[in-house]
């Protein structure tokens, strides 16, 4: 939908997602952006991010990750899985350290990612986005270390991601990157 304070959709097409697509979505992964244009509330603090998750659920999802919010110089991803209406959610949150470059299509790949482990642990949000945290990181790492070998100034421009260089990382992730519960 968007990002960076920026749409990628005609503006009227947040109302269609808000009202239309996200009560019958099962799963969320919006940026912080994208979260904010869906709930009306802005995230500036970690609260607000839970917040936020609180308010989609109570639109329609039973499972949200605001996946990367930027707070103070970090990258926070927060995870929230409400497993039956009406109860209160079990949130976490996973620090992710920042990486000096800019990378095309890292949204779309959080995404594919976090559905595809959430395919394979249903019932585990939390473990689904330690392994799509760090098969991402370990992506990133990778292209920007290729990109520094030849030279290449990774602040210049957009770094293409390096999918098929990474096949391994995406099959067998070390979880290097912690969910760590909100009480």
């Amino acid at each position: 939908m968007g990002d960076e304070g920026k749409l990628y959709v005609p503006p009227e097409l947040v109302a269609i997602y808000r009202e239309k697509v996200v009560p019958v979505a099962s799963m969320l992964t919006p940026n912080q952006f994208e979260a904010e244009q869906l709930t009306g509330f802005r995230i500036v603090a970690e609260k607000d991010g839970r917040e936020a998750c609180n308010i989609l659920h109570a639109a329609g999802p039973s499972k949200v990750v605001i996946t990367s919010i930027n707070i103070e110089e970090n990258l926070l991803l927060i995870g929230s899985h409400q497993k039956e209406k009406g109860h209160s959610p079990k949130q976490f949150k996973i620090v992710i350290p920042k990486i000096p470059a800019y990378f095309t299509g890292t949204g779309d790949l959080m995404t594919a990612l976090l559905l595809g482990w959430s395919n394979k642990y249903p019932d585990n949000l939390e473990k689904a986005a330690e392994l799509a945290v760090s098969c991402l990181q370990a992506l990133l790492q990778r292209t920007l270390s290729d990109y520094l070998k030849i030279g290449f100034d990774p602040q210049s421009s957009c770094l293409e991601i390096r999918l098929i260089q990474s096949q391994d990382d995406i099959r067998n992730p070390e979880v290097k990157y912690k969910a760590e519960r909100y009480s």
